[in-house]
């Protein structure tokens, strides 16, 4: 399956690629965002190479390199995956390089993504987790639409402690009303 790009007023989410591999190594060697996302595996280059390498084939997924329309660098990653078209749901997890948070790319990247997967895939419901340590996250993600539907307890590790992972979801109404509004 062909990997689609998708243009936004600020942004272009193309799909990842292996000439990406030292963007995401800098990325994944960030202690807040590991930290706030949750990461705690670590990965060898030749892993991250591989994975980068791999993103083209991979199938019920689509993983994306956040950049800037005119700027092709790597800013940060996006990606709809555990897509089940005949449940219509997925899932959303994003991270962003750290010198690019807070611009606005984060908004604009799930928006992107929301579209493919309610407009393009016909889905019904995308959800994700967010860290209970990250409030900001928390906040963008219900700016766009998300809503809390639960909570994991000291589902992910914080230090030498733990956190809850709140979990949220939109669904294909609450986005269309969104658009509206």
């Amino acid at each position: 399956m062909d990997k689609p790009t998708l243009q936004g007023e600020m942004i272009v989410l193309r799909p990842i690629r292996p000439s990406d591999a030292d963007a995401m190594w800098e990325m994944l060697e960030d202690p807040e965002g590991t930290r706030l996302t949750g990461t705690t595996a670590t990965f060898t280059r030749k892993e991250v190479d591989a994975w980068c390498a791999s993103r083209a084939t991979a199938q019920g997924r689509y993983d994306f390199a956040v950049t800037v329309d005119g700027d092709d660098t790597f800013r940060g990653e996006i990606v709809l995956n555990e897509v089940d078209e005949v449940v219509g749901s997925a899932n959303l997890r994003m991270a962003m390089h750290p010198h690019y948070r807070g611009r606005g790319y984060g908004t604009e990247a799930i928006q992107l993504v929301l579209g493919l997967a309610f407009d393009g895939l016909g889905l019904h419901r995308v959800e994700l987790d967010v860290l209970s340590i990250n409030a900001r996250a928390k906040s963008l993600y219900e700016n766009i639409g998300f809503r809390v539907e639960g909570r994991k307890r000291d589902a992910y590790r914080d230090g030498d402690g733990w956190c809850d992972a709140i979990i949220m979801a939109i669904l294909e109404d609450e986005y269309r009303a969104a658009q509206l509004g």
